[in-house]
C-alpha cells in the first residue's frame, strides 16, 4: 500500500510540474497549489487531536475538520482555473494541474485510508 501511495503521489506531481515545466506553458504559477496540498491534513490532524475520544457517529470538531478540507480541496482545484481564465496560464497547463490535483487529493485520502484505522500500523507510531 505504501509503495501504491508513493506512486501515485509522483504521479501527481509529474503531472503538477509538465503543467509548470513544459516550454509551451512555461509558466510557474501553478506549482503554488503545493500550498493546498500540505494545508489539506492540518484540520484532520487538528480534530484527531482535540476531538474526544468517544465513538460518536458525529463529532462538532470533526465536522468543522471536514469542513475547512472540503474548503482547502475546492480552493485548489479553483486556483488553477481562475490563473487559466485571467491568462496567467494556459488551459493546458490548467488541464495538467487539475489532473494533478485529483491524483494527488485522492493520494492524500487513500494514506488516511489505509494508515488512519488506529490499529498497529498505523501512522500515528511514526
Amino acid at each position: 500500500a505504501l509503495v501504491a501511495l508513493s506512486f501515485s503521489g509522483a504521479i501527481g506531481l509529474t503531472f503538477l510540474m509538465l503543467g509548470c515545466a513544459l516550454e509551451y506553458y512555461g509558466v510557474y504559477w501553478p506549482l503554488f497549489v503545493l500550498i493546498f496540498y500540505f494545508l489539506c491534513p492540518i484540520p484532520h490532524f487538528i480534530a484527531r487531536r482535540v476531538g474526544d475520544d468517544s465513538d460518536a457517529a458525529s463529532s462538532a470538531c470533526r465536522e468543522l475538520a471536514y469542513f475547512f478540507t472540503t474548503g482547502i480541496v475546492v480552493s485548489a482545484f479553483g486556483f488553477p482555473i481562475i490563473l487559466a481564465r485571467v491568462e496567467a496560464i494556459k488551459w493546458g497547463a490548467c488541464g495538467l494541474v487539475l489532473a494533478g490535483n485529483a491524483v494527488i487529493f485522492l493520494t492524500i485520502l487513500g494514506f488516511f485510508l489505509v494508515f488512519g484505522r488506529g490499529d498497529d500500523f498505523s501512522w500515528e507510531q511514526w
